[in-house]
C-alpha cells in the first residue's frame, strides 16, 4: 500500500522558525482472509512543540506497555496481534506525576540537538518513528487527572476527577526487579485488573490511570491480558522536568475523546481529509487505486476503557 499527498503550500512564516518535513506512512494489518483489520496514518513532523514545565521529577520508572490489536484472532501471526511501547512514569515531590512514551521523549531530544540536515537523514532512516501519544497526568490540576493525546494531526485534552479504585487485596505475590510485590484486583471501566504493588517503594502511583495502593504498582494486566504494563527500570533520583506541550489543545470530555479516536481508527484517511490535512491517494504496489481504502472498517479490538460507548 502507498499513500501520497499533493504538494502542500509553504507557510513561509513557519519555515523561518523551523525546518519542517512531513512524512506520511500508512500501516495496514490484514487477516489471513485478506480482510483489513487495522489502518494507521502516521504523520512525522521534524519540529518539537514548545513545552511548559509543571514540576521537577524526583523519581522515574520505565514500563513495558503491551496491548492487543486483534482480540478476535483473525491475524495469522500471534506476534502481529500485539503492539508495545516503553513508557516513563515521572514522580514529583508535590504528588504530580506524568506517564508518557519514553520513545517520544527520546525523539524530541534527538530533534532538538540535531541540525536540519541530520534531521532529514534521521527521518529517511526511520529514526523519527513515534511511540504512543497518550499522556496521563495525575494531580494536574490538583485533584484532577488530565489525559492529552495526538490523534492524526490534532491535539486533544480532557480532565476528570481522580478515579476511585475499589481495590481488593489478595495473597498472591510476585518478584519484580528483585522487589517482593503483593497483588490486588479491581473492576475499572469495563475491565478486571490484576496488579502487583511494592510496599518497599511507598508511592501510591502506577502506570496509566492506576494508583491508590500502599506502594508503587509495578505490574498490571486486565483479565485477558489484552492490555498490560510491567516495570522494567527504576531511577531513584531524577531532576528531569515534568512538562506539557504548549499546543492548541481541543479541550473535550472523555466520552467525546473516545468518539473522535474511534472515528479516526475506523477511517484515518477520511479523518485526515475532513480535518483539513489534504487529499490522500491510496494505491497498491502496482499503482492502482485502492477503491475500498475509504470504507470504514470494524475494529477487531476495544479500547482500554470499555465503557466509552455508553
Amino acid at each position: 500500500w502507498q499513500v501520497t499527498l499533493p504538494h502542500q503550500p509553504e507557510n513561509t512564516t513557519a519555515m523561518k522558525k523551523t525546518f519542517i518535513i512531513m512524512f506520511v506512512m500508512a500501516i495496514i494489518a490484514m487477516a489471513a482472509t485478506g480482510k483489513t483489520l487495522r489502518r494507521k496514518l502516521s504523520i512525522y513532523r521534524t519540529n518539537v512543540p514548545e513545552t511548559e514545565t509543571l514540576a521537577i521529577g524526583t523519581m522515574e520508572f520505565v514500563y513495558d506497555y503491551k496491548w492487543c490489536v486483534d482480540t478476535t484472532g483473525q491475524l495469522d501471526n500471534i506476534d502481529n496481534s500485539y503492539e508495545r511501547d516503553q513508557m516513563l512514569l515521572q514522580i514529583a515531590s508535590n504528588g504530580l506525576s506524568k506517564f508518557s512514551s519514553y520513545k517520544n521523549l527520546s525523539v524530541d531530544s534527538l530533534l532538538m540537538r540535531s541540525t536540519q540536515e541530520q534531521i532529514a537523514a534521521a527521518a529517511m532512516d526511520g529514526k523519527l518513528s513515534r511511540g504512543e501519544f497518550m499522556t496521563i497526568y495525575k494531580n494536574y490540576p490538583d485533584g484532577k487527572l488530565t489525559h492529552t493525546e495526538k490523534i492524526c494531526d490534532d491535539w486533544f485534552r480532557y480532565d476528570e476527577e481522580m478515579p476511585q479504585f475499589n481495590w481488593e487485596l489478595s495473597d498472591s505475590t510476585a518478584t519484580i526487579l528483585g522487589y517482593e510485590c503483593r497483588s490486588a484486583v479491581c473492576d475499572f471501566r469495563g475491565r478486571k485488573w490484576t496488579v502487583f504493588y511494592c510496599e518497599d517503594i511507598p508511592i501510591m502511583d502506577g502506570p496509566w490511570k492506576l494508583y491508590g495502593l500502599p506502594g508503587l504498582i509495578m505490574r498490571a494486566h486486565d483479565e485477558k491480558c489484552h492490555y498490560s504494563f510491567e516495570c522494567i527500570g527504576i531511577k531513584s533520583t531524577s531532576d528531569r522536568p515534568i512538562t506539557i506541550y504548549k499546543v492548541p489543545f481541543n479541550t473535550t470530555s472523555r466520552a467525546k475523546y473516545y468518539d473522535t479516536k474511534h472515528r479516526y481508527d475506523v477511517n484515518p484517511y477520511a479523518y485526515y481529509e475532513a480535518t483539513g490535512g489534504g487529499t490522500i491517494t491510496v494505491t497498491d504496489e502496482s499503482g492502482n487505486a485502492v477503491l475500498d481504502a475509504y470504507d470504514p472498517i470494524e475494529l477487531p479490538f476495544d479500547y482500554i476503557e470499555r465503557d466509552w460507548k455508553k
